[in-house]
């Protein structure tokens, strides 16, 4: 017995890379590090996070990369594997000492995360570089880390909630019909004044005094009762271009919103110089059987207007879910009071309106009318964006109390209605929300309409009518007060889309 225990370390000092069966087990009871966390609460979600790993983990860690250093560290004068422990530690200390930092503060602040519960929503804010791993004694770090609120689940379950009806009348298809046209109608020059519904092509030019804040040129614009910009709106906009001709030039007054990104712009009125080039008018084409073939493979125009009387059913579900919705979230973020950190609002505005483009081009909205919605968005930024970060949050409590979760079929389901209403691949849409990195946006959509589904199921209804509502808004991606250098406007087309001419859009 003596002799085969001798024999075994014997293997064992021959060849580093032999693990007896204790050796398995302790690694296994020693995987975890034996830290020292504070915590310091900064706001509702913000935290300041101190960590200590003492020396016998260091020290673990310093052996373990070492034991797998040695079969193949190449020391001068020795062939590879077989050169002394000490002489291996000497040559490589400086390298292995970066990879057990870096080994150290990614299990750490994995372990950390877990072990207290921290809820995180953003990646931890450290300086890598900053930390020192010492030669003695233990290893002390610090980070701020941005975690979901802590906060009471208000009740949920039977929730009133007023639900929309309406049955469509041929009025309705007809109106619907003219607008489904209208996108693919023909845009003529017009010599006579502007009137209401035509299109004027301008260079738009905002000032602040001498100072020119934003240009834009050759913006086809048509003439509506409002005229939304990303940080602004103009009310009243046909009213102001009534009459205008090409050549003239028209200054009207502009309101930049409370929330624009320019702390020095917020509320103050600047001048908006409107140069009109061209007057165009739409002509609305004629339904011939090329046409019905285009907008869908229709045999006839009775069967155009069935697809169109689908898609107000679609819109008005659309607008169920979005009103119960808003009545369920009202309800549950009634007590939410607690604040967020400005830079977190600051980084989810852009991602609320990523959400929101998808689940309205889910819903077969065009892109002028989620171009209008989007600019409300950002016209109001931070009380949009934080309003719907509580929202999320509740919601995400819930989603984890009943078990919801985004299956691979959610994801595929999603990107098919997208693909089917943008008349895309679904392999196309895809590669695109992956390439923006909007994968995680798509499965936030997916768990909240889930999630409200569910809370819904406990709801007590009372129908209510529902009026069509006709947008009688324009919108463009512009900003009047300008575009921060840090944030670089992304484009309001699909590939597909930015390709097509001007006339093609309307």
């Amino acid at each position: 017995m003596a002799a085969e225990e001798k024999d075994a370390d014997q293997a064992v000092q021959d060849n580093p890379d032999v693990q007896t069966d204790d050796q398995d087990v302790a690694s296994e009871e020693t995987q975890k590090l034996h830290l020292d966390v504070r915590i310091e609460p900064r706001s509702a979600c913000q935290r300041h996070i101190t960590v200590t790993i003492p020396r016998e983990d260091i020290d673990r860690y310093f052996d373990e990369a070492f034991r797998e250093l040695m079969p193949t560290a190449n020391v001068p004068g020795f062939r590879p594997g077989r050169a002394p422990r000490a002489l291996v530690e000497q040559r490589y200390r400086k390298e292995v000492k970066e990879q057990v930092k870096g080994s150290l503060l990614m299990d750490a602040l994995t372990q950390v995360t877990e072990q207290e519960n921290l809820a995180a929503i953003s990646e931890p804010d450290i300086d890598v570089m900053a930390v020192e791993l010492p030669d003695e004694g233990p290893m002390v770090f610090e980070f701020d880390l941005e975690v979901r609120p802590e906060f009471e689940l208000p009740e949920w379950k039977g929730l009133k909630i007023e639900r929309p009806v309406r049955e469509f009348t041929e009025e309705d298809v007809k109106r619907r019909l003219e607008r489904l046209l209208a996108q693919h109608g023909r845009l003529v020059p017009h010599d006579g004044p502007a009137e209401p519904g035509d299109y004027i092509t301008v260079n738009i030019t905002f000032k602040d005094g001498d100072r020119v804040l934003s240009e834009g040129k050759e913006e086809l614009i048509r003439i509506r009762r409002v005229l939304s910009f990303r940080d602004a709106r103009i009310d009243d906009f046909d009213k102001k271009m009534a009459g205008v001709k090409a050549g003239e030039t028209r200054e009207i007054d502009v309101t930049i919103s409370d929330e624009a990104p320019d702390e020095s712009l917020r509320g103050k009125t600047v001048k908006g110089i409107f140069e009109v080039l061209e007057v165009k008018r739409l002509e609305l084409p004629k339904l011939t059987p090329e046409l019905l073939e285009q907008l869908g493979g229709f045999k006839s125009e009775e069967e155009l207007r069935e697809a169109v009387r689908e898609d107000l059913k679609r819109r008005l579900a659309f607008e169920q879910q979005q009103r119960a919705r808003k009545q369920v979230l009202a309800a549950l973020t009634e007590s939410a009071d607690w604040e967020l950190p400005p830079d977190l609002l600051q980084r989810q505005t852009k991602r609320e309106i990523e959400r929101l483009v998808m689940e309205l081009r889910s819903a077969g909205f065009s892109e002028e009318e989620i171009q209008a919605r989007a600019n409300v968005i950002w016209q109001n930024s931070q009380s949009a964006t934080e309003q719907a970060l509580k929202e999320h949050f509740v919601l995400e409590r819930i989603a984890e109390e009943e078990g919801i979760e985004a299956s691979p079929e959610d994801y595929d389901e999603e990107i098919y209605r997208i693909a089917l209403q943008t008349r895309q691949t679904p392999r196309r849409i895809r590669a695109q929300l992956e390439k923006q990195d909007l994968m995680d946006s798509l499965r936030n959509q997916i768990i909240e309409r889930k999630t409200v589904d569910r809370i819904l199921e406990h709801a007590e209804f009372q129908d209510v009518p529902f009026e069509v509502e006709e947008s009688d808004e324009f919108a463009i991606e512009q900003a009047a007060g300008g575009t921060p250098e840090s944030e670089i406007p992304e484009a309001k087309y699909s590939d597909e889309q930015q390709r097509r001419e001007p006339e093609d859009r309307s």
